[in-house]
């Protein structure tokens, strides 16, 4: 039994064993065993900020009608019965090493709201939230984790989501972002410039990485928030030691060797970075991998494409109406990459044996509108919001792969066969994380709210 558990047990009385308040005897056990279990688990989350469309990439419908269908074929894969877009030829001939789950839904149709809902599994009172009312999954686990370990961070994040970050669970559990120039996402704009996880220039990680990250961290230790935070359970001499904690993880995280070597992709062979590319994209999911091969838990990056030909798209994101990009030829330049980069992930993870305890994830914070719109002044096809149906690509993990799991009706719009709301998705990835989903978190006032308030463990996939 892991220290910390054994010390909480010790504290208990003979009531609270048999019937005193949380965390119980069987919890606490349970949740031990579990942890035990899962102690390398960690998350790679590929997040395409915009929502991408499932019917151009993991669900296609080729029999609708014209204004549905749009002009890509499916392609068929190495499992039999699963197809998915022509343009992903690479992930077409390694299907049996991911699973596509074509039926998750929720009910926010915003970009922030939508994020929010599907990353933290509660829908935010606010609908154009840039910060996040309820703590997304990334700072679940990094608290989750706290003290762990003290050479890596184990949330890291080229910047912090649209509708994202720690909530009340204060800075200290928001994603550790290398680069300076990191918020700017989380403003909501549809045009920004890529921001890189991984160091510019050269691509090693020296001082310059360190000296930006050590502001990020003392910013994001804020002292008042910290204050704040712990005014209904302790005083300020307690706080104060917190803040002095958490400038303390600053200094260890990045005076380590652990820290800076996952940064440095110089470490790679030449080989290894030809294969995964010299694009945005490429550097971004290398970087990723070392990050969890080096011991970080949960990693989160933007997929920001750099900018497209302006006859094709202003958005640098996945955000695709018509006034906002042309949506097939925009799609005809990045699902290219996107297969490049996904496939050669997966084959490194699998490779380095990492495909058991590491989980990729593709997805955005909904899908799009099956029928296509032409809104803007040129004609354009685009489409637009859609949280009703959306295509999450699943790989690794230790979970099933190799599978299908959901369907939505001919057109697109909605689940017919296993209809999941978008929790089932954080559900299974606590569960792999072993992290009760039910277990009460305290916001500033000391209100208890559950991690997620519904949500059931995706069968298929755990098996």
């Amino acid at each position: 039994m892991h220290r910390r558990t054994w010390l909480k047990l010790g504290g208990l009385s003979l009531g609270a064993l048999y019937a005193g308040p949380a965390p119980q005897l069987a919890q606490l056990l349970a949740a031990a065993e579990t942890a035990a279990i899962d102690r390398d688990f960690s998350v790679i989350l590929f997040w395409a900020h915009g929502g991408p469309s499932h019917l151009e990439t993991f669900d296609l419908k080729p029999d609708a009608p014209a204004e549905i269908r749009g002009p890509f074929r499916p392609a068929r894969t190495n499992v039999p019965g699963m197809q998915i877009c022509e343009h992903l030829p690479r992930l077409a001939t390694m299907a049996d090493k991911f699973t596509i789950v074509r039926s998750l839904h929720h009910e926010r149709g915003e970009h922030s709201g939508g994020t929010h809902r599907l990353l933290t599994g509660h829908a935010s009172l606010a609908a154009n939230l840039p910060n996040s009312e309820n703590p997304e999954i990334g700072s679940i686990v990094a608290k989750h984790l706290d003290g762990r370990r003290d050479d890596v961070p184990a949330f890291v994040g080229d910047t912090q989501f649209y509708g994202g970050g720690p909530a009340y669970l204060g800075r200290a559990f928001a994603p550790f972002m290398p680069n300076a120039n990191n918020g700017i996402s989380a403003s909501g704009n549809n045009v920004y410039d890529p921001i890189p996880i991984y160091p510019s220039g050269d691509g090693r990680a020296g001082l310059s990485l360190a000296v930006d990250s050590t502001l990020q961290l003392e910013r994001r230790t804020d002292l008042l928030n910290q204050i704040d935070g712990f005014r209904r359970a302790v005083d300020r001499s307690t706080a104060l030691d917190a803040w002095d904690r958490n400038r303390r993880r600053a200094v260890e995280i990045l005076s380590s060797r652990a820290t800076r070597d996952a940064f440095d992709l110089s470490q790679e062979p030449a080989a290894v970075r030809q294969r995964y590319g010299d694009t945005h994209w490429g550097k971004s999911l290398l970087t990723c991998r070392r990050l969890v091969e080096a011991g970080v838990r949960f990693v989160q990056c933007q997929a920001t494409y750099p900018r497209l030909p302006a006859s094709v798209a202003r958005t640098t994101n996945w955000d695709d109406h018509s006034v906002n990009a042309h949506i097939f030829d925009a799609y005809r330049i990045k699902l290219p990459v996107l297969d490049q980069v996904l496939a050669t992930l997966i084959d490194d993870l699998h490779a380095r044996g990492m495909n058991r305890h590491v989980l990729l994830l593709f997805c955005g914070e909904f899908g799009r509108t099956p029928r296509i719109a032409n809104q803007d002044p040129t004609g354009r096809p685009g489409r637009d919001h859609w949280p009703r149906a959306m295509s999450v690509f699943v790989a690794g993990g230790g979970l099933r792969m190799g599978q299908v799991i959901g369907s939505t009706n001919s057109r697109g719009e909605h689940p017919v066969e296993r209809p999941m709301d978008s929790n089932c998705l954080l559900a299974t990835i606590y569960r792999r994380f072993g992290i009760d989903p039910s277990q009460m978190l305290h916001d500033v006032i000391g209100r208890p709210i559950p991690i997620l308030p519904r949500g059931e463990v995706i069968r298929e996939l755990v098996g």
